[in-house]
């Protein structure tokens, strides 16, 4: 049953899977629309170096990309950022990237930020942001070998090298953080926000 009260679907200008997953689940309509960007150049162009502010650039300039193309719809632009100490991770770029990360990753702690951005008829209407801390075990490099092997071309489509609601669970020792936030999309805040325009059936 949908919950979704709105005239138009919203849009999601995202391709993650685990997004379309929490929307779905929430009982909303939706359509998926990718936006064309090339990402690292943005981020590149910025300047930006604090990882909050790169996911916000990078969440705004998804829904603004998209919303361009759709008058009058809600769209929703997402972006998660990994912080390990001073350095940002990018999506690794294939198996030796993520085998990479993961010796970078192994036995410390890391934050994720995770934004989500709704753009209507190219203005920013809403806003959030947060922030989880995980903490991953000591892994050996046969440890990696054998999670690279059974996770396959995942990897690769996630910061990290892993997926926490598929195998990348077993990689973790400690996890302090919103669930949602860890999957990329602020949800509570977003369905508050949708709840406060009347857009939800309750």
């Amino acid at each position: 049953m949908s919950v979704w009260r709105g005239a138009k679907p919203l849009i999601l200008a995202s391709q993650s899977a685990a997004r379309r997953m929490l929307l779905k689940n929430a009982g909303l309509d939706f359509l998926v629309v990718a936006a064309d960007l090339d990402e690292r150049a943005i981020e590149h162009r910025s300047g930006l170096k604090e990882p909050a502010a790169i996911a916000t650039l990078l969440a705004r300039a998804k829904a603004g990309a998209v919303a361009a193309g759709h008058p009058g719809h809600l769209v929703v632009g997402a972006d998660q950022t990994l912080a390990l100490e001073e350095a940002v991770l990018s999506k690794p770029a294939g198996r030796a990237e993520a085998a990479e990360q993961l010796r970078r990753l192994s036995g410390k702690s890391h934050a994720l930020h995770s934004v989500a951005a709704v753009v209507r008829d190219g203005e920013v209407i809403f806003e959030t942001a947060s922030v989880a801390w995980l903490t991953m075990r000591a892994l050996s490099a046969s440890d990696i070998a054998a999670y690279l092997d059974a996770a396959g071309d995942k990897v690769t489509s996630s910061v990290g090298a892993y997926q926490l609601e598929g195998l990348g669970i077993h990689l973790f020792e400690r996890i302090d953080g919103d669930h949602f936030t860890i999957l990329g999309l602020p949800l509570l805040p977003l369905l508050e926000f949708l709840r406060g325009e009347g857009l939800l059936a309750f």
